[in-house]
């Protein structure tokens, strides 16, 4: 486990803890970092993918058109 010192209470902590255990500071190198990778995990997989929706409506739309245009061809 890599360790450093607390630049406020000068006790060892781990590089990985987003704080420090016994003073409570923030470990800026690590948070900055975790908040955004959590924010662009979070993010890329909130975003709606408008692609997926077009390609499925446009594949609904094809098939209920080739539906319609053979019930018209057989009643005809």
């Amino acid at each position: 486990m890599i360790t450093k010192k607390c630049p406020q209470c000068k006790n060892l902590i781990s590089i990985n803890s987003p704080t420090c255990l016994y003073c409570g500071r923030p470990n800026k190198f690590v948070t900055n970092d975790y908040v955004k990778r959590k924010w662009d995990r979070n993010y890329k997989n909130n975003k709606i993918n408008f692609s997926k929706i077009l390609i499925s409506n446009k594949t609904l739309f094809l098939v209920i058109f080739a539906l319609l245009i053979i019930i018209v061809s057989l009643y005809l």
